[in-house]
Formats: C-alpha cells, sequence, structure tokens
C-alpha cells in the first residue's frame, strides 16, 4: 500500500533542482517537498524562500517529514546527515557515491537495526536502473561481469576529443559549463567517481563489500595528442571503463582504467553523457544497458524512481550478500595494458611480466605488455603523479596460471 511521502531535501544544486523540477510534473503518487536544507544563505533561488532552511535538524527532528533525500557533494556531511535519519527510522534516499562505497557495510547494518530502508539507485549510472537489475533481476544468477562506462562527464570529455577533434582542455571545460563535471575535476577524470560506483555494484552482484582503495583505478587527466592519434590509427575509442570480474569459483577481480574500445564493441557508441553497462551471466546471456549518466533531470529521474519505489515500502533485500556465497576480491591478476613513457625507469616502474609490442622515437614512446594488477595497485598513487597514460587493450583479465608469455613486437609508426 502506498503512502503520502513528506520529502526534506538536502541540498538543491543541479540534481536537487532537476529533482523538484520533476516532482512537479510527475504524476501517480503523492510527494511534497516540505524543507530544503541549503549551505549558501545569499545565493538565488527559482522557487519561494519558505521552503529553504539552514539547519539540518529542521528535517532531521521533523516526526512530519518520512523520507529525507541527500543531495549534497560533501561525503563526509552525506554521511552524518543519512545515519543520523536512519537512526530515526526515516527512509532515506542518496545519490553520494562515495558515502556508499565508503561505509556501505554500516549502512546495511543501519537498515536492519532500524527497520528502515536506504535506496539509492541514482548513485550509480545515473538514469539506468542497474542497481535495482541486480538485485531484482539478477538475484539468483551466475555473474561472470559487469563493466562499462559508469562516468558522464569522463565519456563526454572523450567523445569531444575523438569525434570533433576537441583538445582535452577545451572538452573539460564545456563539461564544466554543462555541469557534467565539477570545477576540480579530479573525481570524475581521475576514475575516483567510476571506481566508488563499481564498488556499490559488486555488493549488489556478487555479494561482497570491497573498500575503493583496494582497487585499482587510472583515469585520462594524462591523455596526451600521441594517446589520441595511437588510437584513431587502430581504429579505436578510447573510453574509461570500470569492471569487475568472476576469476574463480570464489574470487572477483575489479578495476578502473581508460581502455581501448573497437568499433564492434558495445562501448564504441555510448557518447557524450551517457553510460553503458554490460552484464555477462551464465544464463542470461549478455545484456547492455545504456542511458544518460550525468545532468539534473537524468539522475533525478533516478532518484524519483526511488521515492516512488518508497511509497511501496521497498527496500533492498541485498539478496547476495545474504547468501553468503564467501566470494572474495583479489588483484592477483595479469592484465594486457598499453604504456605511453618518456623515461625507461617508467616501464622498470610497473614491471612488465611481458612485452608484446613497443615503439621509441624522438617525442612519443609506448609499450603493450602484461602487467600485474596487485603491482599497480601497490603504486597507484605513484603513477597518478607521473606524465605517463596507460590503457586496457581490452583483453579481459588473466589469472597468474593462465598467463602465457609472447615475444615482444618492434613496430613502425607514422607519429607526429
Amino acid at each position: 500500500m502506498n503512502k503520502h511521502v513528506k520529502i526534506g531535501l538536502f541540498g538543491f544544486g543541479c540534481v536537487g533542482q532537476g529533482l523538484y523540477d520533476i516532482l512537479e510534473k510527475s504524476e501517480g503518487f503523492r510527494a511534497e517537498v516540505s524543507r530544503i536544507c541549503v549551505k549558501d544563505r545569499t545565493k538565488a533561488r527559482p522557487i519561494d524562500n519558505r521552503y529553504f532552511t539552514f539547519d539540518k535538524d529542521d528535517i532531521l527532528e521533523d516526526p512530519e517529514i518520512n523520507l529525507v533525500v541527500e543531495l549534497i557533494n560533501n561525503a563526509d556531511e552525506a554521511y552524518d546527515i543519512v545515519t543520523t535519519a536512519l537512526k530515526k527510522g526515516k527512509t532515506v534516499v542518496t545519490a553520494n557515491k562515495k558515502m556508499l562505497a565508503e561505509h556501505l557495510e554500516e549502512l546495511v547494518y543501519l537498515q536492519n537495526k532500524y527497520n528502515t530502508s536506504l535506496l539509492y539507485e541514482a548513485s550509480a549510472c545515473g538514469s539506468i536502473p542497474i542497481i535495482r537489475n541486480l538485485e531484482e533481476y539478477y538475484d539468483n544468477e551466475l555473474l561472470y561481469s559487469v563493466s562499462g562506462i559508469m562516468n558522464g562527464s569522463s565519456n563526454y570529455i572523450l567523445s569531444k576529443i575523438f569525434n570533433e577533434n576537441l583538445s582535452y582542455h577545451t572538452a573539460l571545460k564545456q563539461a564544466q559549463d554543462l555541469g557534467f563535471a565539477e570545477t576540480d575535476p579530479t573525481l570524475d577524470v581521475g576514475g575516483f567517481d567510476a571506481l566508488n560506483k563499481l564498488c556499490i555494484l559488486i555488493t549488489h552482484a556478487y555479494g561482497t563489500i570491497v573498500k575503493p582503495e583496494k582497487l585499482f583505478n587510472y583515469g585520462i587527466q594524462n591523455l596526451s595528442d600521441y594517446d589520441i592519434q595511437f588510437a584513431k590509427e587502430k581504429g579505436y575509442k578510447i573510453k574509461l571503463v570500470a569492471s569487475v570480474r568472476k576469476i574463480a569459483e570464489k574470487s572477483i577481480a575489479a578495476l578502473v582504467i581508460p581502455q581501448f574500445v573497437k568499433k564492434e564493441e558495445y562501448l564504441y557508441n555510448v557518447e557524450n553523457e551517457y553510460n553503458g553497462v554490460t552484464v555477462e551471466a551464465a544464463f542470461a546471456d549478455r545484456q547492455f544497458f545504456m542511458g544518460k549518466g550525468a545532468g539534473g533531470h537524468p539522475t533525478g529521474s533516478a532518484v524519483l524512481s526511488d521515492i516512488s519505489a518508497s511509497t511501496y515500502h521497498y527496500r533492498y533485500e541485498y539478496k547476495k550478500l545474504a547468501q553468503h556465497h564467501d566470494i572474495t576480491f583479489s588483484n592477483d591478476v595479469y592484465l594486457e595494458v598499453y604504456l605511453r613513457y618518456h623515461q625507461k625507469e617508467e616501464v622498470e616502474l610497473l614491471q612488465f611480466k611481458d612485452i608484446s609490442e613497443k615503439y621509441s622515437g624522438k617525442h612519443f614512446n609506448y609499450v603493450i605488455g602484461i602487467v600485474y594488477i596487485a603491482k599497480l595497485a601497490a603504486i597507484k598513487e605513484e603513477l597518478a603523479g607521473r606524465n605517463i597514460f596507460i590503457a586496457a587493450t581490452g583483453n579481459t583479465f588473466q589469472r597468474v596460471e593462465e598467463q602465457k608469455l609472447k615475444q615482444p613486437t618492434e613496430v613502425s609508426l607514422q607519429l607526429t
């Protein structure tokens, strides 16, 4: 049976305004925004000032507000708001993927202890209902992998680079002007946003909780004209791809890394702020989901879906987590990567197990070979600080016992 929802909203930025807009035009269930908590007292806003408060307790302590919607950027403040609301027995909807990825185990515990619900479809892949599908449709499926483009900002930048020949910095500025990327774009272009989303999806896909710091993530901020030209001459595009794959009966591996994508692959045609996710399963085979991953209305639509579900007392059952499959996370895998470098020591830093292709020129050098993901994870901060670029070739993870060596090939390219 549905219920009348009185919403206390935290944040009235791009997504918050998008949600308010959508609620005003939605039909089919009763939901009203009672109060909106914001920080900036001087900012002009498009709705009546009577809705706004600057004290979070005006929402958290109000017994008539039965749904808290958290849409702020600060993960620490979001954690405080969400945990307080859950402890007071309020249903909570959030889009804060960093807060969720870092505290998911505790948040699952609080939902059970206080018999309430935390919904967060908008935290991963914008308008794509990927969490609900993993939770409901694939609840008893044997999943081989979940992978795809999970950050609309970085995909917008890469699309403009490859389709319109814009420079990285021009494309980034466009993404910021459109509200797809923050003033400090590190979370997006550094692969951290996709990393947090991936951790959330891992819990629903495999029933295990993995902290973000355990995974290797590498972004696109060091992408150069040489890397772009290399990809184009090969007929590839570069996409920032997050993926988790089952590598053994009780083990999974996962990472976020730029990847060379071929024309015949689904992700090749996922452009601009769109996200695309492929789920490979034993029985359902391969299924592909695509939708807008950034912007106020697409993300707001996912928040709306959670609000609607809450009126019917929906909650995640964390079915695979409850099934106790004892799936463990491991970085004990190899991956074939491209490395553009300047100094020989940068090749040595990655400790290639095998190099299958290499090129040396006056301004540009690269190698393609097999690297150990556990090694990359251990030095990822150092890698991010160097003027190099790493991208996966598209070949899947190899377990240690499957890894085979090849002889390196010298190549000659017309790169300038």
